[in-house]
């Protein structure tokens, strides 16, 4: 029994394990802007202006990019390994890190052994084995500040970036949202109250139609059923469209049947007070039981 139990907790073990593995999978990372020329732009610790990378997490759990490689040379993909040990490598859910191109890797886990400049043509980042590519870009002829980036963060087309946004969302511009468009072209709400009007009115059109089909095609059912019952009984059936007048004067007839079936009762109550000076709940004459009286001396005596 022992064994049995410890087998399923080991299973169970090896389920979760792959699940987290797999929930924190590096294929979720994303390259997502490039600056090459770097003059008056975003400085790193050092108080240092170079080139930088942006990764971006788009999956909604952590993924920790230690162990994948970054590179300049797609002929050399395990240019730079990225330190496993280093806890700003675990990027949380749909944020940002920034890699410096300047080949001072003395300065940390996040300054690359190579540097970008006008010649570099591609960035690409693969996983922990070195040969799988998840993500890489190639570059336009560079122009200083001027960025590369995604127009939307971890997806979408390239475009160049005067504004750039290190380490945040590439989406500077906030989107009109359909709803507002509609309210600027209808400021006063006579559009959507006619669209309102117009969406009642044929809901109310097709419950029509439909519900007339449906009773359309039940009396058709019920008659074939009625024609089927007669043809096994060997009857004929003819089918007589009665008119309105007939059914108007069966109506008249029930109801006059209904309201002359009884007599019409005067409504008047006459009540005659008899009057008496006693009350006959408490009259001697009602009495269950006579009262006796005494015979007289002579009586006795005739006997």
């Amino acid at each position: 029994m022992r064994m049995i139990v410890k087998r399923i907790a080991l299973t169970v073990g090896f389920i979760i394990a792959g699940l987290i593995v797999s929930a924190q999978s590096a294929k979720d990372l994303r390259i997502n802007e490039v600056l090459i020329k770097n003059t008056l732009n975003y400085e790193d610790n050092y108080g240092e202006r170079s080139a930088w990378i942006e990764i971006f997490n788009s999956a909604y759990n952590k993924v920790n990019i230690g162990g994948c490689y970054l590179t300049d040379d797609i002929s050399n993909p395990t240019k730079y390994r990225i330190p496993k040990n280093d806890p700003g490598t675990s990027i949380p859910t749909r944020y940002f890190v920034i890699f410096w191109a300047d080949g001072k890797t003395t300065h940390g886990t996040f300054h690359l052994n190579f540097v970008l400049d006008s010649t570099s043509r591609v960035v690409a980042l693969f996983e922990q084995d070195g040969k799988t590519l998840i993500d890489s870009v190639s570059l336009p002829d560079s122009k200083a500040n001027i960025s590369y980036a995604r127009k939307e963060d971890g997806t979408g087309t390239w475009q160049e970036m005067v504004k750039t946004t290190p380490e945040a969302t590439n989406t500077t511009i906030d989107e009109v949202s359909p709803g507002q468009k509609f309210a600027k072209a209808d400021p006063f709400g006579i559009g959507m109250a006619m669209v309102a009007m117009s969406v009642v009115f044929i809901a109310l059109i097709l419950l029509y139609i439909f519900f007339k089909q449906f009773g359309l095609f039940n009396v058709r059912k019920q008659k074939e059923k009625i024609e089927a019952i007669a043809a096994l009984e060997g009857k004929t059936i003819v089918h007589e469209e009665i008119s309105g007048e007939v059914f108007a004067a069966i109506s008249t007839a029930l109801y006059l049947h209904e309201t002359e079936q009884h007599d019409y009762e005067s409504a008047i109550l006459t009540i005659n007070r008899a009057a008496k000076n006693y009350s006959p709940w408490s009259s001697k004459i009602y009495g269950l039981r006579q009262t006796p009286q005494k015979e007289s001396l002579n009586t006795k005596l005739k006997r």
